[in-house]
């Protein structure tokens, strides 16, 4: 199977208005994440790891930042004639307006796509934590004669209201598809079949993850989508897929491994944390399959006389006489004596203050990018390049029970979020 066959799309998302405060300068494909990464560098990583080298990355809101982190990282050399292009929403002579959906994304871009003569489109979403051989599905989907493959992975009833749910047949093909069913709604109908599951993964359905949900992963001949797309439906879960699986073939591949839908700041929370946790879910330790970043050529992290335990500290963080426990450090962290964190995932900084830049700040009052000396954190995410001062006190008291928009810092789901860049002056409560 020659790699060329198939190239990857990457759905940026659009505002991403579920993971605010930390879409509010960038788009979600590039909000930091795991200490060292972006959101982004896990589809890119699977791509890469499944050598499919030709991956397109769609967005419209904030590229900015996202459009740096993919020129800095992912540069392939010239015998692989592969590369990661982000194609922004633009204005043509055919069309004038941004991307109205998913589908309407991927629609506006086919004539980028069709230079590539690929076969087979591989389409991902850029807000998921999970590892894939695509080369594995993409073989179950050729050898299986359908035009359409959606990855689909077993899950509970109680899990079903959030997500798409697939009915199929003792063979993998999908003869039902149910957009985020309500919880007294009757489903028995897409029970997985006991015989799919022993055939595909090995192992009996049981009581627990009985259902089989949709991945957001897909795999489409290339002239299918042609096809399909020649109209004016703008999503796929809600409008395309139930309308193909109507008309064409359409299978499951199932999938058992973790997989973690990261498009809420309560997910984004829970997932990072449980990276830091003694047996995470997800394995960042897998050789086979390693999540690529940007090289930064930082120094190891320097740590003083602390107490740190189920954390992660990334490099270039300077940490002295702190304690922290259940936290995730992110690069170029500085954390002065006497501060505590605790269910934390602090971002970091994208560069060093010099020791002039942080005297002059003084002077005006102004705290030091990182952690201040005694300051008290819990249960909060720090975003990059915050200045946190001395004495603090965040999450420690009782917070209100609303979600709360302020000029530094908003509370979502019981989290603190405090913003990038922000300020927070010496003996500040939240």
């Amino acid at each position: 199977m020659k790699k060329q066959e198939a190239i990857a799309i990457i759905l940026g998302g659009g505002k991403g208005t579920r993971l605010y405060p930390l879409t509010k300068d960038r788009s979600k494909p590039a909000v930091p994440f795991a200490g060292k990464y972006r959101l982004v560098d896990i589809p890119i990583s699977n791509c890469i790891n499944s050598n499919v080298m030709k991956i397109y990355l769609l967005t419209q809101f904030n590229s900015a930042s996202l459009h740096n982190h993919i020129n800095n990282t992912y540069k392939f050399d010239t015998f692989t004639q592969g590369f990661v292009e982000i194609l922004a929403a633009e204005q043509t002579l055919l069309s004038d307006s941004w991307y109205q959906g998913t589908a309407d994304a991927v629609r506006k871009n086919l004539i980028h796509f069709r230079d590539n003569e690929a076969k087979y489109y591989i389409i991902l979403s850029g807000d998921q934590l999970y590892s894939m051989d695509f080369q594995n599905m993409l073989k179950k989907h050729i050898e299986s004669g359908a035009e359409l493959t959606i990855a689909a992975k077993p899950i509970s009833r109680a899990q079903a209201t959030g997500l798409g749910i697939i009915g199929a047949d003792e063979n993998g093909e999908i003869k039902k598809f149910l957009e985020k069913p309500a919880d007294d709604l009757d489903i028995k109908e897409c029970l997985i079949p006991n015989s799919l599951m022993q055939k595909e993964l090995n192992k009996e359905v049981n009581g627990t993850n009985e259902y089989l949900a949709s991945m957001g992963i897909y795999i489409f001949n290339a002239e299918t989508m042609n096809e399909v797309l020649d109209n004016d439906l703008t999503d796929f879960g809600k409008e395309i897929i139930p309308d193909v699986i109507k008309t064409r073939k359409v299978n499951a591949y199932l999938f058992d491994g973790f997989w973690e839908d990261i498009g809420t700041i309560k997910a984004f929370y829970d997932t990072n944390l449980n990276l830091a946790s003694m047996t995470p879910e997800f394995n960042f330790y897998d050789e086979e399959m390693p999540i690529y970043t940007h090289r930064r050529h930082l120094p190891a992290t320097k740590i003083n006389f602390c107490n740190i335990s189920s954390s992660l500290t990334s490099e270039g963080s300077i940490i002295t006489n702190a304690y922290i426990v259940s936290s995730i450090i992110g690069v170029r962290t500085i954390i002065e004596s006497g501060a505590s964190l605790d269910g934390v995932y602090c971002m970091g900084a994208s560069y060093y203050e010099t020791p002039e830049e942080r005297a002059e700040n003084n002077k005006k009052g102004i705290p030091n990018i990182g952690i201040g000396r005694g300051t008290i954190i819990k249960k909060a995410i720090i975003d990059q390049n915050a200045r946190i001062g001395n004495g603090c006190r965040i999450g420690v008291d009782d917070l209100p029970r609303e979600d709360v928009d302020k000029e530094m810092y908003s509370i979502r789901d019981g989290i603190i979020v405090i913003r990038k860049k922000a300020i927070i002056p010496d003996n500040t409560v939240i």
